[in-house]
């Protein structure tokens, strides 16, 4: 993260938080005194992650497929920690498979999860963020798309355009925007 974001005392929404990259990185924003919200699709994993990083880290059950969660799970993080700082989203579905094998069911959640859910939670935290920071985890898939691959890496890329611009827009508010481009990962 850039140096000139402060973690420590900084309140962060980890969208993701019940997944393995969610809660390894709750985990590292909590050592460096950041206040984390942990968001996910598992209640049980959500439990799991938040008693691993502390005993004061709530969390909150929402689903990026549901347009009317985004602003529920901002409001949420808002009222347990006093603000909003900063949003990171680790939260994603993956598909593997042809393009021409890809059903219309996976099309629409690959989308909605991987892609517009996340816009939706980060314009509804927007009006939060004061100098904070927003951090995407798009992928190595949005700029190296690899066969059978198509829809999963075109919405990673999507995603990554949205951050990069986005970045861009909120410059002069100061706040720090970055695109994540791991490569593959176990999770």
């Amino acid at each position: 993260m850039a140096s000139s974001v402060e973690l420590e005392g900084s309140r962060v929404l980890v969208l993701g938080g019940s997944g393995v990259l969610g809660g390894l990185i709750a985990t590292e924003l909590a050592r460096s005194g950041a206040r984390v919200m942990l968001a996910g699709r598992d209640s049980e994993q959500l439990q799991q992650q938040a008693t691993r990083i502390g005993p004061q880290v709530p969390s909150v059950v929402f689903d990026l497929a549901i347009p009317s969660h985004a602003a529920r799970v901002v409001d949420t993080t808002v009222q347990h920690l006093g603000g909003l700082d900063g949003v990171v989203n680790a939260a994603g579905i993956v598909a593997f498979g042809p393009l021409a094998e890809t059903d219309d069911a996976t099309l629409d959640t690959l989308v909605a999860v991987d892609f517009l859910g996340p816009l939706r939670v980060i314009r509804a935290a927007l009006p939060h963020l004061e100098r904070g920071l927003v951090v995407s985890i798009s992928g190595v898939v949005a700029e190296t798309p690899g066969a059978g691959m198509a829809a999963y890496s075109a919405v990673k890329a999507a995603l990554s355009t949205a951050t990069i611009a986005l970045g861009r827009e909120v410059r002069r508010r100061g706040i720090h925007v970055l695109d994540a481009r791991p490569p593959h990962t176990e999770t």
